[in-house]
């Protein structure tokens, strides 16, 4: 498998940041917009800004295009769930698949019956699909023989915004293992070029402080469900708040100062994503 950013919008953070300081210009026209966004610690902290109240609009108008290689047609499969992407993809129907090239999940691979087995169900789709060809079919129609496992590459471009809603999901435990490495790969380069933006992306789990998942959770975090009912044990009659403290991964789940007990605390250098908050049962 291999990952490799062939190319992004240029300066992305101060393109969301112009994008986003738009909305607010009254007079200024936009090349002196521009302009005033040449000091970067600015630009960072105001798209810092712009991530913790959640405004993602402006995020759609920078994007980032990945080539993606030495993965299966079971990746492509969940890759292009994702909508608000664009795809290229090698073409069963006019390349030829007579060489086998396949790709054996990690899980099977590691156990030796299972890898032995795969590998003869391999052997037989090609062969199989080696005769259809030889026999006249179009290869557009022999390759339904060839299994999810056929190794594929492709170009894949998405915006930042769709690009943390991919990582949301695809970064998380509960993903299959080869499309959770390529996110993470993707990832790894996304917070190379920018930042700011992918500070927090990652898992659900790591940006809500819990797992959105209910009942399917792997229990690395606590359920909103597990959460609220938490709350609810602790609450307090004399002001309706919880006494408890939770650690949460992201500003979605940060609460106004004034709504937060004294003992709040800001995050450290060593754990700059965590605060501790007294929350209501209802969340705010």
């Amino acid at each position: 498998m291999k990952v490799t950013l062939i190319t992004h919008t240029p300066q992305p953070e101060k393109v969301v940041a112009a994008a986003a300081k738009l909305c607010y210009s009254d007079q200024v026209d936009i090349e002196t917009l521009m302009q005033s966004l040449d000091d970067e610690d600015a630009v960072s902290a105001f798209v810092h800004k712009l991530m913790t109240m959640h405004h993602e609009s402006p995020l759609e108008h920078v994007s980032f295009t990945f080539g993606i290689e030495g993965v299966s047609r079971s990746f492509l499969a969940q890759i292009t769930r994702h909508r608000v992407a664009s795809f290229s993809v090698r073409s069963q129907r006019y390349c030829s698949e007579d060489a086998p090239a396949f790709i054996t999940p990690k899980p099977i691979d590691r156990d030796s019956a299972q890898k032995d087995e795969f590998a003869n169900a391999m052997q037989a789709a090609w062969m199989s699909y080696n005769q259809l060809v030889e026999m006249g079919a179009a290869k557009e129609d022999a390759r339904a023989v060839l299994p999810n496992a056929c190794e594929t590459r492709m170009l894949v471009t998405m915006n930042a915004r769709e690009l943390l809603h991919f990582f949301s999901l695809r970064c998380c435990t509960r993903a299959q293992l080869e499309i959770r490495t390529v996110a993470n790969e993707m990832l790894k380069v996304c917070r190379e070029v920018a930042p700011t933006i992918f500070e927090h992306a990652g898992a659900a789990c790591d940006q809500l402080g819990y797992c959105p998942e209910g009942n399917m959770s792997c229990g690395r975090k606590m359920t909103l469900e597990e959460v609220l009912k938490l709350a609810k044990a602790n609450e307090s009659v004399d002001n309706g708040t919880a006494d408890f403290s939770l650690h949460v991964a992201t500003s979605a789940w940060l609460i106004p100062p004034e709504k937060c007990a004294k003992t709040a605390t800001k995050p450290s250098k060593e754990t700059p994503c965590q605060w501790t908050r007294h929350l209501r049962p209802d969340g705010r």
